[in-house]
């Protein structure tokens, strides 16, 4: 089921009844990468999966990461309907969930967040801005190649064509424009002198061989967060929902002690 939030702006499902737990997904990727882990999910939680602004059928939204945090802080607060929120975000999902408890502290009352950090090394800073120029000169069939291997190993890709046939076509699905701007915002962002602000627990969940979001990045992150416990997943890349759902339930069966390990 489908609802419209933030005054109509954000375009999200909802499966289940419980307390509200979101999931934010990834910029090379889009809500359908959670879809293996909902069904779990929602036997115990109420499991929003929003398109973040400017993907699907959400309005895309002008500010860079900031205005985007600010966006799906109202968006989180329409569907909590003044339950506590818990926050799942993957990759570019995980930048907005984390920017979105520094500028609205009430908005999450614990946060997971898989395969983000806090900032990019210069040579991550310079993979975006390489995507962005790429898409801008040649569109977003120049990156796919790029994209993909940011997703996942190339063993997995090989041992997985459908779901991989299937990851391509969402990615060009997404508009050319909302990728650059965030692309750029990626490429500028430094949260970790907010870091301490942000007073509410956290699981930091990261792939082991995650290339786009390596793990010393959930390292910093972890140790800069006051209240934060890290997890390595092993065998997995950028999407380890998608890629081994059940080892991602449990790896954050501990942190929401009611959801189940199999999923549906």
């Amino acid at each position: 089921m489908d609802r419209l939030l933030a005054n109509g702006t954000v375009n999200a499902a909802q499966a289940g009844d419980g307390p509200p737990l979101f999931l934010f997904h990834s910029l090379l990727s889009d809500r359908a990468s959670f879809d293996a882990i909902v069904p779990a999910l929602s036997r115990s939680f109420r499991v929003i999966v929003p398109e973040l602004p400017g993907f699907g059928r959400s309005r895309a939204v002008a500010g860079g990461l900031a205005a985007v945090a600010d966006r799906m802080a109202e968006a989180v607060q329409d569907a909590a309907e003044g339950a506590a929120p818990i926050v799942l975000g993957n990759g570019y999902g995980g930048f907005v969930a984390l920017q979105m408890a520094i500028r609205h502290p009430a908005s999450a009352s614990r946060l997971i967040l898989a395969d983000c950090g806090a900032a990019f090394s210069e040579a991550g800073r310079e993979a975006f801005r390489t995507m962005a120029a790429l898409s801008r000169d040649k569109g977003l069939a120049a990156i796919t190649d790029v994209a993909m291997r940011r997703l996942f190993a190339p063993d997995f890709q090989a041992q997985h064509p459908e779901l991989m046939r299937d990851r391509r076509e969402a990615f060009l699905r997404t508009d050319p424009d909302v990728f650059r701007a965030a692309c750029e915002a990626l490429a500028s962002l430094d949260l970790r002198p907010q870091l301490q602000g942000v007073k509410r627990p956290v699981l930091v969940l990261v792939g082991e061989h995650d290339e786009a979001t390596p793990p010393p990045m959930s390292h910093e992150v972890a140790a800069g967060l006051p209240d934060a416990r890290l997890k390595i997943i092993p065998g997995c890349a950028h999407v380890p929902q998608l890629q081994a759902p059940e080892v991602f339930l449990d790896a954050i069966g501990d942190f929401l002690p009611a959801v189940s390990s199999t999923p549906a």
